[in-house]
C-alpha cells in the first residue's frame, strides 16, 4: 500500500538517514495515514476470521474511489461466483455503450397502405427487446394505429422478434428455475405485468371465497388467453394454513393449480413465467386491437417483418438511465439479460448471449479489469458459469465514478437501510440504524451458497472508498459479516482506529437455500 501523507520532517530525516546523517533526539512521527490504514486491516481480518468462513472462501477489496489505491486486499484476484454482481458490469457497459438516454422501442408496421380504413394484408407487431411494455402499453399502440385511421386488417397479425435469437434461457440455467419469477423467457417481444417490469411473466390472484368450502376466484394479470389455469382452490377455514400450489407446466402455458386459501385471509399474488413470451405479447396486442375498435380478419402468427414494411405507429419505453432504478434496485434479471442481447445487436450486429457479453468484457476491459482472468456466461448472474474477482468489479466500480452517468447509475443502485422500495431496493433492511445506512450504495448478489455486495461508501473523512466483497460455498450465510464489513468502512477514519463492529446473528430463514435476492421473494 502507498502512505503519501508523511510529514515534511520525516522526509527530511529518512533522507538524512539514507547519507548516513543522524538527527539527534528525532523519532520519525508515525503516519497518522498509515496507523488508521493498520487498524483497519485489523477490523477487516478479524470480520473475515467469522467461523461462518471455514471452509468456505471470500474476496475482498478496498479502494479509494478516486485515487483506485488499495486500502485493503483479501483474495481480490481469486476468482469466485458473483451473482447479481454481475449486473454491476452489465449495467455500466449499457451506460456507456448505449447511453442514459437510449430507448427500447415496440412498433407495428405494413407493407400496404391504408386505404379507406383498411390494412390489405397483413399487420407486423416487431420487437426491440423492450423489457418494460404493459397491456397498456399495447392498448395505446392500437389506439394509435386506430388515431392513424386503421379500421380493419385483412390478413394475419405477425409476431416478430427476430431482433434477438431465438436461445430463451441462459447458459445453464436451472431446470427448476424455469417457473420462477427470476429466470423468465428472453424475446425481443415481450410484455410485463406490473410496474417493476417483471418480463416475461403473468400474476396469478387467488382471493379466498366468501365462505368455507366455496372455490377460491382466481385471476391472471394482464388478462390473456395464452396461459389457461388448471384446477381449483378451495376455502379453508379461518386461520387455517395455506396449502396453495401454483406452478406451471413444463413446455407449456398450462398452469396447474391446487390446494387451500384460509376464508377471510387477503388475496395472494404469484408470478408465473410464460412459455414463448412472444406469444403472449401478441394476444395482448390483439385484444387491444379488438378493444380499440380494429377488425382483424385472419390469424396471430409469427415471422419476420418484410424490409420494405412501413411503421404506423411506435411504443417507447423510458430512456435507459431511467430504467436503471427498477432494474438494480430490485435486481430484475431478465433486464440484464435483454440488455445484454441489445448490447450484441447494438454494438456487434447480433442479438445474441455470445455477442453481448463480448461486448460487456470489452468494456470491462477499459475500465481495467483482466479479463483474461474472468469468464462471464449470462448478464444477470443467474447462471453458476461466471467467474469474477473482486478486483474486477472494483476496477468497474473505480472507472464508473469518472462518467458522465455515473450520478445517474449511482442512484439507482440499492441504499442500504433505506425503508422506500424503489430507494432501498435489496438493501432497504439491512444496515439499519448504522452509520452505513443511507450511504452505503451497492448491488447484491445471491444464490445458494453465494453472497455478494460491492459498491461505493463514503467513510467518516468523507472520503469516497470502492468496496467488493464476494463469498463462495458457505453453509450459513456470511451476510451479516458483509453488512458490518459495511458499517466498519463508513465508519472509518484516518484519525483513529476503526470501532470494532460485530456481526449480527443470522436471522431466521436467512440459511441455506433461502439466502436469496429479497426481491426474488415478492412478500419480504
Amino acid at each position: 500500500m502507498n502512505h503519501p501523507r508523511r510529514t515534511s520532517l520525516a522526509i527530511a530525516a529518512a533522507a538524512l538517514a539514507t547519507a548516513g546523517l543522524v538527527v539527534p533526539g528525532f523519532s520519525p512521527a508515525p503516519d497518522r495515514a498509515s496507523a488508521a490504514e493498520d487498524g483497519l486491516t485489523k477490523q477487516l481480518d478479524a470480520l473475515l476470521a467469522d467461523p461462518r468462513y471455514d471452509g468456505s472462501q471470500v474476496g475482498l477489496v478496498v479502494r479509494d474511489a478516486n485515487t483506485g489505491d488499495v486500502l485493503y486486499d483479501r483474495n481480490s484476484k481469486n476468482r469466485l461466483l458473483p451473482a447479481s454482481n454481475m449486473k454491476l458490469l452489465t449495467s455500466a457497459a449499457a451506460m456507456e455503450q448505449l447511453g442514459a438516454d437510449f430507448r427500447f422501442h415496440t412498433d407495428a408496421l405494413a407493407t400496404a397502405p391504408v386505404q379507406d380504413g383498411v390494412i390489405g394484408g397483413d399487420l407486423y407487431l416487431k420487437g426491440f427487446g423492450d423489457p418494460t411494455t404493459l397491456a397498456a402499453d399495447y392498448g395505446k399502440l392500437a389506439t394509435d394505429l386506430k388515431t392513424a385511421g386503421v379500421r380493419r386488417v385483412t390478413g394475419d397479425l405477425v409476431a416478430d422478434d427476430s431482433y434477438f435469437d431465438s436461445v430463451r434461457l441462459g447458459d445453464s440455467w436451472a431446470w427448476d428455475d424455469e417457473q420462477e419469477l427470476y429466470a423468465a423467457q428472453v424475446s425481443a417481444l415481450t410484455a410485463a405485468p406490473n410496474t417493476d417490469y417483471d418480463s416475461g411473466t403473468v400474476m396469478v390472484q387467488t382471493k379466498p371465497g366468501a365462505a368455507v368450502g366455496e372455490a377460491a376466484t382466481l385471476t391472471v394479470v394482464p388478462k390473456t388467453s395464452v396461459v389457461r389455469l388448471v384446477g381449483t382452490v378451495a376455502t379453508g377455514a379461518p386461520g387455517s394454513a395455506s396449502t396453495l400450489r401454483i406452478e406451471r407446466e413444463h413446455g407449456t402455458n398450462r398452469i396447474l393449480v391446487s390446494g387451500s386459501v384460509p376464508a377471510g385471509g387477503a388475496t395472494s399474488t404469484s408470478w408465473e413465467t410464460v412459455w414463448e413470451p412472444t406469444r403472449y405479447a401478441a394476444d395482448l396486442f390483439k385484444r387491444a386491437l379488438k378493444e380499440a375498435g380494429i377488425r382483424l380478419g385472419g390469424r396471430v402468427t409469427t415471422g419476420v417483418t418484410p424490409a420494405d414494411a412501413q411503421r404506423l405507429a411506435r411504443d417507447e419505453s423510458m430512456p435507459l438511465g431511467e430504467l436503471m432504478t427498477p432494474f438494480l434496485k430490485l435486481s430484475n434479471n431478465l433486464h440484464a439479460e435483454t440488455l445484454t442481447k441489445t448490447l450484441g445487436k447494438e454494438k456487434a450486429g447480433a442479438g445474441t448471449w455470445p455477442a453481448g457479453l463480448g461486448v460487456i468484457a470489452a468494456h470491462a476491459k477499459s475500465a481495467g479489469a483482466d479479463t483474461a482472468t474472468i469468464r462471464l456466461s449470462d448478464g444477470s448472474g443467474l447462471t453458476r458459469k461466471n467467474n469474477l474477482t473482486a478486483d474486477a468489479v472494483s476496477d468497474v466500480l473505480v472507472a464508473a465514478a469518472k462518467e458522465p452517468w455515473f450520478e445517474q447509475w449511482y442512484n439507482a443502485l440499492p441504499i442500504a437501510g433505506n425503508p422506500n422500495r424503489f430507494v432501498g431496493g435489496t438493501l432497504r433492511a439491512r444496515m439499519l440504524n448504522t452509520p452505513a445506512a443511507n450511504n452505503v450504495h451497492a448491488k447484491t448478489g445471491s444464490l445458494t451458497g453465494v453472497t455478494a455486495l460491492s459498491g461505493y461508501v463514503t467513510d467518516a473523512d468523507g472520503r469516497e472508498l470502492v468496496f467488493s466483497m464476494i463469498s463462495n460455498n458457505y453453509l450459513t450465510t456470511p451476510r451479516p459479516v458483509e453488512d458490518a464489513v459495511a458499517v466498519t468502512l463508513a465508519s472509518y477514519t484516518q484519525d483513529g482506529t476503526p470501532e470494532a463492529v460485530t456481526p449480527k446473528r443470522s436471522r431466521s430463514g436467512d440459511e441455506g437455500g433461502a439466502d436469496v435476492e429479497c426481491s426474488w421473494v415478492k412478500a419480504c
